[in-house]
C-alpha cells in the first residue's frame, strides 16, 4: 500500500511538474519596450516590439515598400500624447493611437496615427480609421540598430533600425 501511494504522489508530482513548465511562456523572439518622454510640454509614450535585423535585409524586403506596416514587431506600436501636438506641422488630438509607416524606396515615407490601437501587425490595418498622415524622411545612418529602437527628444521622436533612422518633429 505503501508503494501505491508512493507511486501515486512521484506520478501526481510530475504530472504538476509538466503541466506547470507547460504554461510557461516562452520569451518573445522580438520583446516588448517602451519610450517616454516629454516634448514641448507633452508626455509621449511609446509602446513597441522590438526586432532585430539578424542579418537580414530590412528595408524593401522584411518590411517591403509601399505596404502599410506597424512600425515594429506582434501588436501593431502605438503613440500616446497626453495634450495636443503638431507631428510635422499638422494637429494632433491627445490620445492614444495606432502608430505605422509606409515605407518607400525612393522620396517621403508616410506615418500614420491610426484611431485603432489594439491589433495584430497591420493585417486590419483601416485608413477610414486615421487620425493623422504626414510625410517623414527616412535617413541614412552610419552606425547599423541592430534591434529597432525609438528615441524621443526635445525636438520629437525617431525610430532607428538597421541603417535607417525616421525622425518625426513633434511641436
Amino acid at each position: 500500500m505503501k508503494k501505491i501511494k508512493q507511486l501515486l504522489f512521484t506520478g501526481m508530482f510530475a504530472s504538476y511538474t509538466l503541466i506547470g513548465s507547460a504554461q510557461q511562456p516562452k520569451p518573445r523572439v522580438s520583446p516588448p519596450d517602451s519610450t517616454t518622454g516629454t516634448v514641448k510640454g507633452a508626455t509621449i509614450t511609446i509602446h513597441y516590439s522590438k526586432p532585430s535585423v539578424k542579418g537580414r535585409t530590412i528595408w524593401g524586403a522584411l518590411v517591403p515598400y509601399d505596404s502599410v506596416w506597424r512600425a515594429g514587431a506582434n501588436e501593431a506600436t502605438t503613440f500616446e500624447t497626453g495634450k495636443d501636438i503638431k507631428v510635422q506641422g499638422q494637429v494632433l488630438p491627445a490620445g492614444k493611437y495606432g502608430f505605422f509607416l509606409l515605407p518607400r524606396a525612393n522620396g517621403a515615407w508616410t506615418a500614420i496615427f491610426n484611431k485603432v490601437t489594439n491589433q495584430w501587425g497591420a493585417f486590419k490595418y483601416d485608413s477610414t480609421k486615421d487620425q493623422l498622415r504626414v510625410d517623414v524622411s527616412p535617413k541614412a545612418v552610419d552606425q547599423s540598430a541592430e534591434t529597432l529602437n525609438y528615441q524621443i527628444t526635445r525636438m520629437g521622436f525617431s525610430l532607428n533600425w538597421e541603417k535607417i533612422s525616421i525622425p518625426v518633429s513633434v511641436k
